[in-house]
């Protein structure tokens, strides 16, 4: 499937486009390539787009005082990308983003987007739609590190993206998990 039939694709998911605003859409999308471990953000930055991962691979992260790597998010193809708190206030970003794999996006501006939502109301669905379960994903992950095992989260890691342990470190997957290297590596010897 061509990455902009991918795009339109996952919009379908939520909501329907006619098909005269197909061309409007994809138009409002510029295609960006990342070669692997470049960033696609760096903290201090304003974040200027959110960003459509048609293929690859990218880890979002902060790093603490002490220098250590701390992973918010990993998304892999088909998934959308960004700092939205820094898209949405203009702020600078807290956050890295680093491409695991050479990647293509599909990216778009704040303004280009608030345009988009306006020439294309059923956007605002679907974007309702993806940042509520961004909300509730964020939600649902912070709840696993207070209370779950090491274990168990990563049991459902294993059980909802088993792709993740395929293409990403597993130094990076121990950090997402809120474990250390040598934690994950005990849990996957019990297995």
């Amino acid at each position: 499937m061509k990455e902009d039939n991918k795009l339109l694709h996952y919009f379908r998911k939520w909501t329907d486009i006619a098909t005269e605003n197909e061309a409007i859409i994809l138009s409002a999308f510029e295609p960006v390539t990342i070669k692997k471990k470049k960033d696609l953000l760096v903290a201090g930055q304003v974040c200027g787009y959110l960003y459509f991962i048609t293929k690859g691979c990218l880890r979002s992260y902060y790093i603490d005082t002490k220098g250590n790597d701390h992973i918010y998010q990993i998304r892999m193809d088909n998934n959308w990308i960004s700092d939205l708190d820094s898209f949405y206030s203009q702020s600078p970003s807290k956050y890295n983003i680093e491409a695991l794999e050479d990647t293509q996006l599909l990216r778009i501006s704040r303004q280009r987007m608030d345009q988009l939502l306006i020439e294309i109301p059923s956007l605002e669905r679907y974007f309702r739609i993806l940042f509520q379960k961004a909300y509730i994903n964020a939600l649902n992950r912070l709840n696993a590190t207070m209370w779950e095992t090491a274990m168990d989260r990563y049991n459902n890691m294993l059980k909802e993206h088993p792709e993740v342990f395929q293409r990403v470190p597993l130094v990076y997957i121990a950090s997402y998990l809120g474990i250390t290297p040598e934690s994950l590596s005990r849990i996957r010897k019990q297995k």
